[in-house]
């Protein structure tokens, strides 16, 4: 359970927490202020919001090093890409849910009830940044870079195989199977041109949602349009082809 302020608790909720990440802190204060919640805090200050700010930056540091150090031959759009799959809010979220960081959490009393599987995805994507902050401010840079790799490493990895060569239709599979657990699906919604000549409309469909479509010389290009359509969508960015 997401735990209310309590000082009686304290040390051992802190204990527990860096058993579980894997990182021992020189100051305990600093990740006690990582873990709590603006609802807990007495002063908005004392929330852990400042240090979402820094470690936002920092893990954003650390993938594109990463990405810059370990693909020499990609170009600068090729790494944007990536990165804007690999670092992403539901990505910090699903980190931190793996590391059960919610029932480390000091909430406030509106808030006490909440179980550790029910806190809401935003508020588990702002732990993990503001905890990468703290290990950034108690012990440098490459503890941070450290702890960020264990879960950042293999994704990388994963994701530059799809987003080799621009098959945007790959890359969408392995966000869409990791992120909502469910196969894209290409569905055709209008077509214009003589026979010899015909433009395809097509847009990517995950669950329920269907994502902008765009238009495409052949039906395997619309389909990748879609796909990169579908990306920017799901990361919140600008469409890259338009869609009406």
């Amino acid at each position: 359970m997401p735990q209310e302020l309590s000082i009686n608790h304290e040390a051992e909720i802190l204990d527990e927490c860096q058993k579980v990440i894997g990182y021992q802190f020189r100051q305990p204060e600093l990740l006690r202020a990582s873990l709590t919640h603006a609802s807990g805090a007495n002063t908005r200050l004392a929330s852990n919001e400042r240090m979402e700010f820094l470690g936002d930056s920092i893990l954003g540091l650390v993938t594109c090093e990463q990405l810059y150090l370990r693909f020499p031959d990609y170009q600068e759009g090729d790494l944007t890409k990536i990165k804007s799959v690999v670092v992403s809010r539901r990505t910090c979220a699903r980190f931190s849910k793996e590391l059960n960081l919610g029932a480390f959490l000091f909430l406030g009393k509106g808030m006490n009830h909440l179980s550790a599987s029910a806190v809401p995805s935003s508020m588990m994507a702002d732990v993990y940044e503001s905890l990468v902050a703290a290990i950034y401010l108690d012990g440098g840079l490459e503890e941070a870079r450290t702890f960020i790799l264990k879960q950042l490493g293999p994704e990388i990895e994963e994701v530059a195989e799809g987003a080799l060569g621009g098959n945007n239709k790959s890359l969408l599979q392995q966000v869409a199977q990791r992120e909502f657990n469910a196969t894209p699906q290409y569905i055709l919604l209008d077509e214009k041109g003589p026979d010899h000549g015909k433009c395809f409309k097509i847009a990517a469909v995950i669950g329920r949602h269907t994502y902008a479509g765009a238009w495409g010389r052949n039906k395997k290009e619309a389909e990748q349009r879609a796909a990169m359509n579908a990306l920017a969508q799901v990361n919140g960015e600008p469409l890259p082809f338009e869609h009406d």
